[in-house]
């Protein structure tokens, strides 16, 4: 694994627009996550937020701005290697076994001795047992474990997980939850896009809204409290309050 460089935010994002055509996606965004941090990624549908995680991980070319990831220009090798992505549908080939992913995964990322680790992640999962079935024999959910395996393993100072909760069942988010926590308290830097407000309370330092491509509010959940003089609001509370047309 590429060294991290403590000199530098794991992410800065800078004066950064999409447009397609003459529709603004995201408009001039400028923000920064730093080491250890869990932000969540809120807006509501249309907002840009799968827009945001794929320019920053190099799925769309923004229009305009910079992406550095721990100092590092999006696209480059260094950046490649220090972030691992979850996709919102999961991206997996069909004739692999569930093992054969984790081997491809570790093998792009030259992570080494990771059986013991993906065994842990596929028991966390309880999808152990299908760990040679074919991908394309999987459930919805399973996939979605899997995904959430796929990116882990590859043992990278930053996660981006787009909205990685859908299709997982009560049990599965409990676990992802706990996942997160341990990710955090090992240095890791997530950021996760989400419309599952309850589940990224309980995990996040801090919260970016997005709306109409803009951000439109960002901060810890007591800041934004404060902000709106409402002490004992829910995320879910503040984030209907901040996006509310008036």
């Amino acid at each position: 694994m590429i060294e991290d460089n403590q000199s530098h935010p794991m992410l800065a994002v800078q004066n950064l627009s999409k447009k397609f055509g003459k529709h603004m996606a995201l408009d001039q965004l400028d923000f920064f996550l730093h080491r250890g941090e869990v932000v969540g990624l809120l807006g509501p549908n249309g907002a840009g937020k799968s827009t945001l995680i794929k320019c920053i991980v190099g799925l769309l070319r923004p229009s305009e701005g910079e992406i550095r990831i721990n100092g590092h220009i999006r696209g480059s090798r260094v950046a490649r290697q220090m972030s691992a992505y979850v996709p919102e549908i999961p991206q997996l080939y069909g004739m692999l076994s569930v093992w054969q992913h984790l081997q491809f995964i570790t093998g792009a990322y030259e992570v080494k001795q990771w059986e013991a680790k993906a065994e842990a992640l596929l028991k966390m999962f309880e999808i152990w047992d299908k760990k040679d079935e074919f991908a394309k024999t999987l459930s919805k959910g399973m996939c979605q474990k899997l995904s959430l395996c796929c990116g882990v393993i590859t043992d990278a100072p930053i996660l981006f997980l787009d909205e990685p909760m859908v299709g997982l069942d009560p049990k599965a988010i409990k676990t992802l939850k706990d996942l997160i926590r341990q990710l955090k308290e090992e240095g890791k830097t997530l950021f996760i896009s989400t419309h599952l407000l309850d589940p990224i309370e309980a995990v996040c330092n801090r919260v970016i809204v997005l709306k109409r491509g803009k951000i439109i509010a960002q901060g810890s959940l007591a800041e934004l409290r404060h902000q709106l003089g409402e002490e004992n609001a829910s995320l879910e509370e503040v984030f209907l309050e901040v996006t509310a047309d008036v």
